[in-house]
């Protein structure tokens, strides 16, 4: 086969996505003469008709539907491949994705743990609410995430259960209850389904000074202080925490920080 170069396929997602060939050409910064070329070269390597083309529009044949789903693929196949090439060309290091609110006890026994051993590599601390694709990307080694989380494509281990609480202001209306539905929660104007990807101090600072309302787990309520009071949700089901990696990927370093893991979810039973 006449494989198409990678060229090919930027030029082809972009007139797919555009549906127009001035437009593609534009976010591409070329002229459209040539980008025409381009795909008529394409779809003659491929032997199929990508588009249908008439003087008002450009639609995909079912061909190019197809190809375009692959193609999409290929390209996030590609830019992963880069990124993880470029994190093996750094000093030996461990990145390790976790959502803002992360309570500190958990994640640092099971770094304290890590860090015993003698053949440890300094570990950084990613926080984002894109685990997934922090992990499946290359921008992160591992990633604490829920056990109903999309871990397609990633291979994981249990590690402890989280009960959701609501993170308050200490003066908020509903701060003096034992518990709270998400109907309530989902009232005030300053709640967030999804906290920022902030570390857990600064989240903290925003809800004591009454910027933020934000679902957590119950370890994080070990920094609060006394400006900022946990409500357990009682209509949340409890989170199963896991660790997760992308599968069928090799690293020691993670290996061991796996072991470590699993060995303090163990003994916190």
């Amino acid at each position: 086969m006449d494989r198409p170069e990678v060229r090919d396929l930027v030029y082809f997602a972009a007139v797919a996505e555009h549906r127009h060939f001035g437009r593609a050409a534009e976010q591409l910064g070329m002229a459209q003469p040539p980008l025409s070329r381009a795909i008529s070269r394409l779809e003659r390597r491929l032997g199929v008709l990508l588009f249908d083309r008439t003087s008002r529009r450009v639609d995909l044949t079912k061909a190019g539907e197809v190809f375009l789903r692959e193609t999409r693929k290929t390209l996030a196949a590609l830019d992963t491949a880069v990124r993880r090439a470029q994190q093996a060309a750094r000093p030996r290091r461990l990145v390790l994705a976790a959502p803002a609110g992360t309570g500190a006890g958990r994640l640092a026994e099971m770094l304290d743990e890590y860090r015993g051993g003698a053949d440890s590599v300094p570990v950084e601390m990613l926080f984002t609410t894109d685990l997934g694709g922090a992990v499946r990307g290359g921008a992160a080694d591992a990633a604490l995430m829920c056990s109903s989380d999309d871990l397609d494509g990633l291979d994981s281990v249990d590690l402890f259960d989280e009960t959701p609480v609501a993170l308050l202001p200490a003066g908020h209306r509903l701060a003096a209850r034992d518990g709270l539905t998400m109907r309530e929660l989902e009232a005030d104007d300053r709640f967030c389904a999804q906290p920022p990807p902030l570390g857990i101090d600064e989240l903290v600072d925003r809800i004591a000074l009454g910027e933020l309302v934000v679902l957590s787990g119950a370890s994080s309520t070990d920094r609060l202080g006394s400006a900022v009071v946990a409500v357990p949700v009682r209509d949340v089901p409890i989170n199963r925490i896991v660790l997760a990696w992308p599968r069928e990927t090799h690293s020691a370093e993670r290996e061991r920080l796996v072991r470590s893991a699993v060995d303090v979810a163990v003994r916190s039973g």
